[in-house]
């Protein structure tokens, strides 16, 4: 009786310790996926160590040059306890194989974050962002967006840095083509349609990511064009300028900012207390963290702020940086600098919170890995080919178009000359992730399907993109003497722009254009095809081509709608997110200029003061006649609703897509403003013959009032004008 009382207590103790055991996996209420966000993060914090901490607010590398067969060595390297990696590979299991370290071998099983650049596109590579505005199709911008979501996701990765939404008006910048122009209105709403499309309604689902707005702040204003240097920047330009985007994009839910690599007028983004804690957490209320820029914190020794690499630590982390992107330097003296009473327990313990609610709001914790799939499955999906293909037939802009040369029709012959005729690569673009130049529909294989069994295509190359070699001059000269037409494909190689890809001269080499002026001997009708990741310098080839249009670097899709629109089977409807200066000495030249002292005189006197394409230019194959504008009030108090109205008419031969833009323009304001500003746009196809009226509801804080220098809103009552293309209408606001 005595043994059976006592193997029924051990039966008892067993039960008990294996339900004490199941208890465990839910034991911390961070581990408990019912519990709310804040909660989680909370119940973690209060269980980490210093050196635990510091950990998660550190990125390194994984995949750039390592070998597949060899990731155990890999992830090795890599402290179970880290905060983030740029996850360079595309596999998986490869990323999986580094997370199940982190959640098992890690005392508190936190779960990695993986970052990279997805940018325009994962492996359905669309065209880049400058190129995407041109399309003013926001919804089709979201719908790209998701595509690179779903790719970037199944493929291991849970956070893009972008958008970019650096307003940016000197085209001799690289990272131009990564932003959508010198709009502040463009760019801030492009990036909120792409924070949607990364993160969807909720990021925890297996197809969407974290979006990062970037540069913050003010990158795009890069002096002279040059990278990673000096801007000059008042608190009044900060605000009217570089910050709406940033705004609209916090308000969209954005997950995380970087910070910027310039300096701001002695302050460089990564050590600006003003623009990272005082706006972006105090004011906007961001909740998310702030990523440094690749070895932005290290650099601020350099910059001059920072003695060495603790002090630039230091700097950094109090003024708001989060997560330290492979700087070596929150990792080597964060932990120093809380001991040392330098950096508060309460900062800390914020930034860890922020990079572990991204985590939480990610799934990360209760779905760590990424499901393995195969190649055929996540990438180049049909929809996702047909997404990328109408972008980049949306993104086009038709430059000049005389004596209607497009679109071609009837011609036996057509010459297909230049450097970027049957060049895949370049049309990839800069910052291509994983994009492969062997997806690429080039421009000629392009023209090849469109013109099968209409047209013959004779191609010659004629010169490479750059160089002296003009030795092919003659044999192009003599195909294009055989031809009806010739179409000269140029345009920049794709490392000509994005990062750390300045150029002092907007023009193309000099032997593209000379190849265009050997051409033009022949008499033959000139159709210029210009691929590039910025405005070019045109006014040397402008003359010589009787048609040109910009394609950008339009991604995988491009060589079916460049052919499609030169056919006519598409109507071009692209329009310039950025002005196209007549050369290269009138930057800054952009549309929204302030006003001068002197109107009629200090004007350039050897070259003309007009560009040579404004911003929002662009031609179509059929005419649209705008009507009158009309208000439902010309004299308005604050509390009135005011509604605008144009009829606009499709009055050619053609189906077209139009984009009406609506600006306004204060002449009198106690701060001097921009000669006119873009507040609103919207694109119809409107049919031959049909009229729209297109309509905007004007919110007067919103649409006619300001900001000043402290970054406050203001209306001042007096005239206003809505312009819409060479229409404008004075409404007076009064009190």
């Amino acid at each position: 009786m005595k043994n059976k009382r006592i193997i029924c207590g051990l039966l008892l103790l067993s039960t008990i310790s294996c339900s004490l055991i199941a208890q465990g996996k839910k034991e911390y209420p961070y581990k408990d996926a019912t519990k709310p966000v804040e909660e989680r993060v909370n119940d973690l914090v209060s269980r980490m160590t210093l050196e635990e901490k510091v950990l998660q607010l550190n990125q390194y590398t994984l995949g750039r040059n390592d070998n597949v067969n060899n990731v155990g060595e890999a992830v090795k390297n890599i402290p179970a306890e880290l905060g983030s990696v740029i996850y360079f590979n595309s596999d998986p299991e490869y990323r999986n194989a580094l997370q199940r370290k982190a959640m098992e071998e890690s005392r508190l099983g936190i779960p990695l974050i993986f970052g990279y650049d997805v940018i325009h596109g994962y492996r359905t590579t669309y065209p880049i962002s400058l190129a995407q505005a041109c399309s003013w199709n926001p919804q089709l911008v979201k719908r790209a967006c998701g595509v690179a979501a779903q790719e970037a996701r199944m493929s291991g990765v849970d956070w893009t840095f972008s958008p970019m939404i650096d307003v940016a008006r000197d085209g001799r910048w690289g990272r131009v083509s990564e932003g959508y122009g010198e709009d502040p209105y463009t760019n801030a709403l492009f990036g909120y349609v792409s924070v949607q499309g990364y993160q969807g309604n909720d990021m925890s689902n297996s197809k969407n990511v974290a979006a990062c707005l970037k540069h913050y702040v003010g990158y795009g204003a890069s002096e002279g064009g040059r990278d990673y240097v000096f801007t000059e920047i008042s608190r009044q330009t900060l605000w009217d300028t570089y910050m709406l985007p940033y705004e609209a994009g916090v308000k969209g839910g954005a997950a995380t900012l970087m910070s910027s690599f310039n300096d701001i007028s002695g302050i460089p983004g990564t050590a600006n207390h003003y623009i990272l804690t005082d706006i972006l957490k105090d004011r906007w209320g961001h909740d998310g963290f702030v990523v440094s820029d690749w070895g932005a914190i290290e650099q601020l020794r350099p910059q001059g702020v920072a003695a060495d690499k603790k002090e630039a630590a230091l700097i950094a982390f109090n003024a708001g940086v989060e997560m330290d992107m492979m700087n070596n330097s929150y990792n080597n003296h964060l932990a120093e600098l809380v001991n040392e009473g330098k950096v508060s327990e309460e900062r800390l313990n914020d930034a860890v919170k922020r990079v572990l609610r991204v985590k939480f709001r990610l799934g990360l914790f209760d779905n760590p890995y990424t499901p393995v799939s195969t190649e055929k499955e996540r990438f180049l999906l049909p929809e996702s080919l047909e997404i990328a293909e109408k972008l980049a037939e949306e993104s086009m802009v038709l430059l000049k178009n005389d004596n209607k040369t497009l679109p071609l029709s009837n011609l036996s012959k057509i010459a297909v000359i230049g450097p970027m005729a049957k060049d895949k690569e370049h049309l990839l673009g800069s910052w291509a992730a994983h994009g492969n130049a062997k997806d690429v529909i080039s421009i000629y294989e392009g023209l090849e399907s469109e013109f099968k069994g209409k047209s013959e295509l004779l191609y010659v190359k004629g010169c490479d993109f750059e160089g002296n070699d003009t030795s092919g001059f003659a044999e192009a000269l003599a195909t294009a003497q055989r031809a009806d037409v010739i179409l000269v494909c140029l345009g920049e190689k794709k490392g000509w722009s994005g990062e750390n890809a300045s150029r002092s001269t907007l023009a193309l080499p000099q032997v593209q254009e000379q190849l265009v002026q050997e051409l033009k001997k022949s008499g033959k009708p000139v159709v210029i095809l210009l691929s590039s990741g910025r405005p070019l310098e045109l006014n040397r080839l402008e003359p010589l081509a009787d048609a040109m249009l910009e394609v950008w670097q339009p991604g995988i899709r491009g060589g079916n709608p460049i052919a499609g629109i030169l056919s006519g089977k598409i109507n071009p409807s692209g329009k310039l997110s950025i002005t196209f200066p007549y050369s290269t000495g009138q930057i800054p030249i952009y549309y929204n200029q302030r006003q001068s002292a002197r109107p009629h005189q200090g004007k350039y006197q050897d070259i003309p003061n007009t560009p040579l394409y404004e911003f929002a230019h662009g031609l179509s194959y059929t005419t649209f006649e705008y009507g009158d504008l009309k208000a439902s009030s010309l004299k308005v108090k604050r509390s009135d609703k005011l509604v605008i109205e144009i009829p606009v008419t499709n009055t050619g031969d053609m189906d077209g897509a139009e984009t009406v833009h609506w600006f306004i323009s204060d002449p009198v304001c106690s701060i001097s403003r921009p000669v006119k500003e873009l507040k609103y746009f919207k694109k119809e196809m409107l049919k031959k013959g049909e009229t729209k009226v297109f309509r905007f509801d004007i919110h007067f804080d919103r649409d006619f009032g300001f900001v000043n220098g402290d970054g406050e809103r203001f209306l001042e009552s007096g005239d206003y004008y809505i312009i819409v293309k060479d229409k404008k209408l004075k409404i007076e606001l009064i009190d």
